[in-house]
């Protein structure tokens, strides 16, 4: 009994199978279903020290050392330490400043 049960199982798979095929090689008027376009994430205004680090292309310790000697500025939201985009771009433009003037 359980033989003839997946063997009319395997027998309707094949007839949906042919179905699909057929269908899908003589259908070429359906369009495909539209996917909805991603959204762009937005760039994050605060970032971690790590990050910042990596956008002024400095290192963890250095990037540290400069928030200690108040070069760039930090906020703390509880215990994680963050800097915001503008302080890194600030500090990026003042560096290019001073070697100008050299």
């Amino acid at each position: 009994m359980a033989w003839e049960r997946q063997t009319l199982r395997a027998a309707e798979i094949q007839a949906l199978l042919g179905r699909l095929a057929e269908l899908l090689t003589t259908s070429p008027d359906v369009d495909p279903p539209e996917v909805p376009a991603q959204r762009a994430v937005p760039e994050p205004k605060l970032l971690t020290v790590e990050e910042a680090a990596k956008r002024l292309g400095v290192s963890r310790t250095r990037m540290y050392a400069l928030i200690g000697s108040g070069e760039v500025e930090s906020v703390q939201i509880g215990r994680l330490r963050r800097v915001h985009v503008d302080q890194v771009d600030a500090y990026a433009t003042h560096l290019v400043r001073i070697q100008n003037a050299a």
